[in-house]
């Protein structure tokens, strides 16, 4: 199992990519960790389900929903299909709906906040681009290592270290 977010910084120092605190854990890991791939979307999740539909090889979907607190782009239908196609996580620059459920899945989920509407489906967005919010710049083959405490990018992916029992 990898360290914890707070070793990570230890670790890192400088060269960790801390998000801004703001993210609230909804899914049933609260530590997860993998390859990025991006979705920029605002108020249309077409490309969050093209995505999740996808292998997941243990990687990590980040979506930039631009900060949007009026409508979810993550429901326990996607959430299910990410832990199904072997994603490890998928967190949310906006809303997710169904947290109760989703909480149950075993994949992780961050978000901002919750919201009962669904949204739209009209195929916009871009997949696989940089993204920057929560103070960070976040590109497509980094790596997102996330906890109770967090979420940090690297560049490169990171070993485990060894604890001694």
């Amino acid at each position: 199992m990898l360290d914890a977010t707070a070793d990570i910084s230890d670790d890192l120092g400088d060269a960790a990519r801390i998000a801004a605190p703001g993210f609230t854990d909804y899914g049933g890991l609260t530590r997860f960790s993998g390859p990025i791939t991006t979705v920029k979307c605002f108020e249309d999740n077409s490309l969050v389900r093209e995505a999740l539909q996808e292998p997941g090889q243990g990687r990590v979907l980040v979506v930039d929903g631009g900060g949007s607190m009026r409508c979810a782009l993550l429901g326990d239908i996607l959430a299910t299909l990410a832990a199904d196609n072997g994603w490890t996580g998928v967190v949310v620059n906006g809303c997710i709906r169904d947290s109760a459920e989703i909480k149950t899945i075993q994949v992780g989920v961050k978000a901002l906040a919750t919201h009962p509407m669904k949204s739209h489906k009209y195929g916009e967005g871009r997949r696989d681009v940089a993204v920057q919010f929560a103070g960070i710049k976040i590109a497509p083959g980094e790596y997102l290592y996330a906890d109770t405490d967090g979420i940090i990018i690297t560049s490169q992916a990171l070993q485990a270290t060894e604890v001694n029992p």
